[in-house]
C-alpha cells in the first residue's frame, strides 16, 4: 500500500464512522461500533472502532450479535480488510459469513460530465421531483438479478416497484437527505420519461461515497451505468469533495467503475448471516 493510498483509507474510515451518525445513535463495544437507526429506513450496522483498538476478537463479535438480536435489526459487520486486518477471523469464528466487494477510489476529476448514451437524459433529481420513486426502484431491481448482462426485469416490474417505493415511505427519507445535504440523486431516463438507471452520493466534508448505482435489468448493456456514475462523480466535485469512492458488487462490475477512472485499493467486508 503506498503512503497516498494508506490517506485515502484513513479518510474513507473516518467517512464510514461518521455517515451513520445523521440518522443513528453509536453504541460502543471496545473495539466495536454498533450504530443504531433512530427512525424507520435503511438498518445500519456494526463496524471497527475508529482510532480504536486494533485486537478484536469472537467474544466481542458475539457481544455485538447479542445486541443486534435484542434490537431486533440485522446481525451485520462492515468494514475494511485492509484497515482491521483482525475482524474477518473473528467474525467467521463466530459463525457468520463474509463477502468480498472491490473498494475503488477516483483518480484525478473523472470522467467529464456530457456523452449520454443515445435518446438517453443523464442528470441530477432535485427533492420533490417526481422521478424519485422510480429512482429508488430500478436499484431495487437490478440488485435482484445481480450481475451485468441483460436480465427479465423490465417496464412492468419497474411500474409495481415505483408504486411500493411510494407507498413505503422510502422518497420521504430520501427527500428528506437532499433537502439536509445529504444525499444526491442522479437519473438516465428515456425520451419517454421511464427511469433506466440511477444511483446517488453521500457526502461528509470532502468524501463522498456512490451508492445504489443500478440498471433495470432489461436495460443493460447501453452504458447507462457509466452515464451515472460520471454525473454522480461530476456533482460530487462541484461540491468541493476530494475524495470518491464506491464499492462495486464483484470484479465484472468493477471493471465498469474502471472504464471511468476507478481504481481499486483495497476491499470492502460485509458479513451477515445467510
Amino acid at each position: 500500500m503506498t503512503i497516498s493510498d494508506a490517506t485515502l483509507l484513513d479518510r474513507i474510515e473516518r467517512f464510514y464512522d461518521a455517515v451513520p451518525r445523521a440518522a443513528a445513535r453509536a453504541e460502543d463495544f471496545g473495539p466495536l461500533t454498533l450504530f443504531v437507526r433512530k427512525d424507520p429506513g435503511f438498518a445500519y450496522y456494526a463496524r471497527p472502532t475508529v482510532d480504536g483498538c486494533a485486537e478484536v476478537g469472537a467474544a466481542d463479535v458475539a457481544r455485538v450479535r447479542s445486541r443486534q438480536r435484542e434490537l431486533g435489526v440485522p446481525e451485520s459487520f462492515e468494514w475494511v480488510a485492509e484497515t482491521a486486518p483482525a475482524l474477518r477471523a473473528a467474525v467467521e469464528a463466530d459463525g457468520l459469513p463474509v463477502n468480498e466487494h472491490p473498494l475503488m477510489v477516483l483518480d484525478g476529476d473523472g470522467p467529464a460530465p456530457g456523452g449520454d448514451p443515445d435518446g438517453i437524459e443523464v442528470r441530477i433529481v432535485p427533492a420533490g421531483d417526481p422521478l424519485l420513486a422510480a429512482a429508488i426502484a430500478v436499484p431495487r431491481l437490478a440488485f435482484g438479478e445481480p450481475g451485468t448482462g441483460v436480465g427479465s426485469a423490465g417496464p412492468a416490474e419497474l411500474a409495481d416497484a415505483t408504486a411500493e417505493a411510494a407507498r413505503d415511505g422510502s422518497v420521504g427519507r430520501l427527500t428528506a437527505r437532499i433537502d439536509a445535504g445529504l444525499s444526491a440523486v442522479a437519473v438516465a431516463v428515456d425520451a419517454d420519461g421511464t427511469v433506466l438507471c440511477s444511483g446517488q452520493h453521500q457526502w461528509v466534508g470532502e468524501v463522498a461515497e456512490l451508492v445504489g448505482i443500478g440498471t433495470l435489468p432489461a436495460a443493460r448493456r447501453r452504458g447507462l451505468a457509466r452515464a451515472v456514475t460520471a454525473c454522480l462523480a461530476a456533482d460530487a466535485r462541484a461540491r468541493g469533495v476530494r475524495t470518491v469512492f464506491l464499492s462495486a458488487s464483484d470484479d465484472a462490475v468493477a471493471r465498469v467503475y474502471g472504464s471511468v477512472g476507478f481504481r481499486r485499493i483495497a476491499t470492502a467486508l460485509i458479513a451477515e448471516p445467510h
